[in-house]
């Protein structure tokens, strides 16, 4: 039999092993956070943010929607319930997320590796993650958290700094960068879905609708992002419902 002392040795050994890949998938993640974030930096100066409130922000948030969602929410000054009401609606996918992982996760594993493990979710963290075999280990999700999230956070800050040095024009043009990430996201999976297209061009269409018709254009940018996202959404998921027991897990 092993002796206690062999067992700790080797779960000491996994742990730095598992930790060691997680920082390994997390280089790549980590680069393409730093580029995204400098365009996220561009839009928290627009908002007033200094570097290190940046900084700050993307090391607790982490979240590109939300982040950019609030950001714009704060540069239309408006209310702080439509800042929390914007934020809920574009990171509600996190829970979803964590749904996931929780039904990979060892039933033994601790309530703080839980807390932790959810607090470093990513769309990018939690699809490297999710794609490992077996139980998910926490300590390879802290090792991709941690070249990623600090990469993430101090884009955002660069992206201040450089919008306070460079000239206005340059900074608009920067700001448009961001615009390109969600494009990136949005455009490969509607080439496979007309449905998905259709909806796109929909968004795009009342998103500018509402900024011009007569009621709609008096509410504040963040009203109308709720009112569009929640009804736009709803008659989506009504219309055009996934049907899950035809597509593989």
């Amino acid at each position: 039999m092993k002796s206690l002392s062999s067992i700790e040795s080797g779960s000491r050994s996994g742990k730095f092993s598992a930790f060691k890949n997680g920082m390994r998938d997390g280089i790549p993640i980590g680069l393409g956070y730093l580029g995204v974030s400098f365009s996220l930096g561009i839009a928290a100066k627009n908002a007033g943010l200094t570097a290190f409130q940046g900084f700050l922000t993307s090391a607790l948030v982490k979240a590109s929607a939300g982040q950019y969602a609030g950001f714009i929410v704060m540069a239309a000054s408006a209310p702080y319930v439509e800042m929390i009401i914007v934020t809920f609606i574009a990171n509600i996918r996190y829970s979803l997320m964590s749904f996931a992982m929780s039904q990979r996760m060892n039933p033994d594993t601790p309530w703080y590796h839980r807390l932790l493990m959810g607090d470093y979710i990513t769309d990018e963290i939690f699809a490297i993650s999710i794609a490992r075999p077996g139980y998910l280990d926490p300590f390879y999700t802290y090792g991709a958290a941690l070249v990623a999230i600090p990469s993430w956070a101090i884009g955002t800050a660069l992206g201040i700094i450089a919008g306070n040095i460079l000239p206005m024009r340059a900074v608009s043009a920067l700001s448009v960068a961001l615009y390109g990430m969600f494009l990136a996201i949005i455009i490969p999976p509607a080439r496979d879905s007309k449905v998905l297209t259709g909806l796109i061009l929909v968004c795009f269409a009342s998103s500018f609708a509402s900024s011009v018709l007569p009621w709609l254009s008096t509410l504040s940018e963040g009203s109308r992002t709720i009112i569009l996202t929640i009804s736009i959404s709803s008659i989506v998921a009504v219309l055009f419902p996934r049907n899950w027991e035809g597509e593989g897990t």
